[in-house]
């Protein structure tokens, strides 16, 4: 069975560049516009992994890892932020509400695979 991963971004041209490159890998990828919708979706489905961008309407991604880390079942889920942010205050912000890693964009898919790879 492949390992599930949720993909949140409000840009649909990049959620689904992402989507793409994770399916091509062959994992089960769902998508979500945003924070909310993300976090709704993640109570009702487990993922092995959550890749999100930071700057959203509705809920930002590091509310989003905030979030997520309250439920007992994304305790040990890696949470990715892919932003263009590179504040190293706000990848701190990040850290301390519980992301595993921050990446930046634009990326580089082979590099995303290696760390995807990496977590799941």
């Amino acid at each position: 069975m492949s390992k599930a991963i949720l993909v949140v971004d409000d840009t649909r041209s990049m959620r689904k560049m992402v989507s793409a490159v994770l399916a091509g890998a062959g994992y089960d990828v769902a998508e979500a516009g945003d924070g909310v919708e993300a976090l709704e979706l993640a109570r009702t489905r487990q993922f092995d992994l959550v890749v999100t961008d930071h700057n959203m309407p509705r809920m930002d991604g590091v509310t989003l890892v905030r979030e997520l880390r309250r439920l007992p079942v994304y305790d040990t889920v890696a949470l990715i932020v892919l932003s263009t942010e590179v504040d190293p205050a706000l990848k701190q912000r990040g850290r301390e509400a519980g992301a595993t890693g921050w990446m930046a964009k634009p990326f580089d898919p082979q590099r995303m695979l290696d760390i995807v790879a990496q977590f799941v």
